[in-house]
């Protein structure tokens, strides 16, 4: 696989050949990833995997029109070809007043900071097997584990650069490694199931195979012989593997493009105190191994730690380039690039800060309540913050754990869940978005 520097050269030499063949302004990302995973089902080599792919996409700009084009062939003459299709779809295009590279003075300068993302420790196949063994095992023994769904170990290596034709021209490389075991406990009509999942940069951030598995099993054997619960207004406690779901719903509302079609319920609410005074959620773009982590964005600024939200208001919209531009708002490092096209949005990694209670203080004053390990259907409007979700999970009865409950549904609307929303103190920096037990009072839960 190629490394940063290659990439960036290829990133000039498409920009440059762009420029040559008439374009205004134009920029390049290069992608580049290699993955092999490991699966393991009733303690037998299930599927191996390996995979590898580089690409190049370029976007081109003639006065206020733009095209985007992608590629796989990395030769010079490729590169003249795509160039020119992209100019003759640019040519064609619409003109849109907002389209345009980033502002060249706030490009980010400097060196690239090191964000430790790349592991240099590369698992061989035979050590990506025995974890996902490991994992299985762990799983299976747990008494009232019946079967098992496997489990599964991998490494991954990317590369990502980034060229424009102002003066832009950087790349980095990151690892990934992940462990997961999935299993069924019961028999029959009794039958429920659970899984772990994990992921680091590095492999000495993950819990052991063990861990994963054992984890895995426990989930599902808690979930055995579920029951329904009387429907009505009801306080409901949000695991923190769903509760980030939330968190991922307000960066949606904050998203620059779905303000600017008014597609979010945050429009309008930006001065609103929608959250208690003491929530706060952090973004940190530069935390060390941080899955998102990112030293600059998708059009080439820079990247900066900030609070989203504090004493109970959004800071403002997340943008890019074209998003600021149509909003007239401030650019914020927050464009992001995938395989080809124009600049999305999205956040780094974000947290959102504990809270002073533990899970058990928390849940302490609930005579009947509900505490959601799953979710599941997309019964959330980002237009209206209308949110209503199936789950499954555990009743809370005079402050206690009273057994699972599974075919429930929970509804309230986001602009209210937020504002009720208290944080235990439970936070774990895991995930990508990471929150501890959420408490929301006064939500609608639909059982029998």
């Amino acid at each position: 696989m190629i490394d940063s520097e290659t990439a960036v050269a290829r990133c000039a030499d498409l920009v440059e050949t762009a420029r040559r063949l008439g374009a205004d302004a134009a920029d390049a990302v290069t992608t580049a990833q290699a993955s092999e995973s490991v699966s393991i089902r009733l303690g037998k080599l299930e599927e191996v995997e390996r995979s590898e792919g580089e690409s190049i996409s370029l976007r081109v700009m003639v006065g206020q029109r733009s095209a985007s084009i992608q590629t796989s062939d990395f030769s010079r003459d490729s590169f003249a070809e795509l160039a020119e299709r992209a100019l003759a779809m640019a040519r064609l295009a619409p003109e849109d007043p907002y389209s345009g590279l980033a502002p060249q003075d706030r490009l980010f300068t400097g060196a690239i900071p090191d964000l430790a993302l790349a592991d240099p420790h590369e698992p061989s196949p035979e050590a990506l097997r025995e974890a996902a063994l490991e994992a299985e095992d762990a799983a299976r023994a747990i008494p009232g584990v019946t079967k098992s769904d496997g489990g599964s170990a991998s490494f991954s290596q990317s590369v990502s650069a980034l060229v424009t034709s102002h003066g832009f021209a950087h790349g980095y490389e990151a690892t990934g490694h992940s462990l997961s075991a999935s299993v069924v406990a019961g028999e029959g009509g009794r039958m429920q199931t659970d899984y772990d999942y994990r992921a680091a940069r590095h492999r000495a951030d993950l819990p052991g195979p063990a861990a994963i598995g054992a984890e895995a099993g426990r989930r599902a054997v808690a979930k055995l012989d579920p029951k329904s619960m009387p429907s009505g207004p009801l306080p409901v406690v949000f695991d923190p593997r769903v509760g980030n779901g939330l968190i991922g719903h307000l960066l949606g509302a904050m998203s620059g493009p779905a303000v600017a079609r008014k597609s979010s319920f945050l429009l309008g609410k930006e001065e609103d105190e929608l959250f208690d005074s003491a929530i706060r959620i952090l973004e940190e773009p530069h935390r060390p191994r941080g899955l998102r982590s990112r030293p600059f964005d998708g059009e080439g600024l820079p990247t900066n730690t900030r609070a989203l939200v504090e004493n109970g208001r959004i800071f403002g919209w997340l943008t890019n380039a074209a998003a600021a531009r149509q909003l007239e708002a401030p650019l914020t490092g927050h464009a992001a690039r995938g395989g080809g096209g124009a600049p999305g949005v999205a956040a780094s990694n974000v947290h959102l800060e504990p809270g002073t209670l533990s899970r058990d203080e928390l849940i302490a004053d609930i005579a009947d309540g509900v505490l959601v390990t799953s979710v599941f259907g997309q019964g959330v409007n980002l237009v209206t913050g209308d949110y209503s979700r199936g789950a499954n999970g555990f009743r809370i009865i005079d402050g206690q754990i009273a057994g699972p409950v599974a075919e429930i549904t929970i509804a309230g609307n986001l602009l209210a869940m937020f504002r009720a929303l208290v944080p235990a103190n439970d936070l774990a920096m895991i995930h990508a978005v990471n929150v501890p037990t959420l408490r929301v009072d006064g939500m609608t839960v639909a059982g029998e």
